[in-house]
């Protein structure tokens, strides 16, 4: 297949450009604005890979401020429009259960048997919150497994360990068995 050759001419003529603006094309200098333009996006470029690719048009203005440049937020985030770039975000790690390892200190005494056979020999506890027009409030209950009645609760406005410990404390009159009674509690969030 031989290739065919294609005139400038020829080209110019199906699209309609005369000679002398494709000459003044070829020999046009980049204006002071465009060359102005290109070296902010450089910069801007730099400081948003110095920052691994997190900063966004406020945080790289403060950055260009910083260095004695007289620009507008809009204006960065227009030029990382056109490059085609944005801050990264990434949402901070938060923890919201801390599991100990109980292995060596606590024993499954319980384990699974959630049906005993006489009251109060196992008590159950849990924890909750509730929306409140103040903010919430935490509700600490303690339920006799033998009736799945609740025996005891407890309102806070913190879920702290002192106000599990308190409710976990808490005692019925004293009945007297011959099994120990034994309390299984969920661990609490903190």
């Amino acid at each position: 297949m031989t290739k065919r050759r294609i005139s400038t001419s020829g080209m110019l003529k199906k699209l309609g450009v005369s000679r002398s603006g494709y000459r003044s094309f070829l020999n046009r200098k980049v204006s002071p604005s465009k060359q102005k333009k290109e070296a902010v996006k450089k910069e801007i470029l730099q400081i948003y890979n110095d920052s691994k690719q997190n900063y966004g048009a406020p945080k790289i203005t403060q950055e260009l401020r910083k260095t004695g440049k007289a620009i507008s937020q809009r204006t960065v985030g227009k030029y990382m429009h056109e490059m085609g770039i944005k801050a990264q975000w990434i949402k901070p790690w938060t923890t919201t259960t801390r599991d100990s390892d109980f292995s060596s200190e606590l024993h499954n005494i319980l384990n699974e048997q959630f049906n005993p056979e006489r009251p109060n020999a196992v008590w159950c506890t849990d924890i909750t919150y509730i929306w409140t027009q103040n903010g919430f409030v935490y509700l600490n209950c303690v339920m006799d497994l033998f009736a799945r009645k609740i025996i005891a609760w407890t309102l806070a406005e913190t879920m702290e360990v002192s106000t599990v410990i308190e409710y976990s404390a808490l005692d019925v009159p004293p009945i007297r068995n011959r099994v120990p009674l034994v309390r299984d509690s969920v661990p609490p969030c903190f």
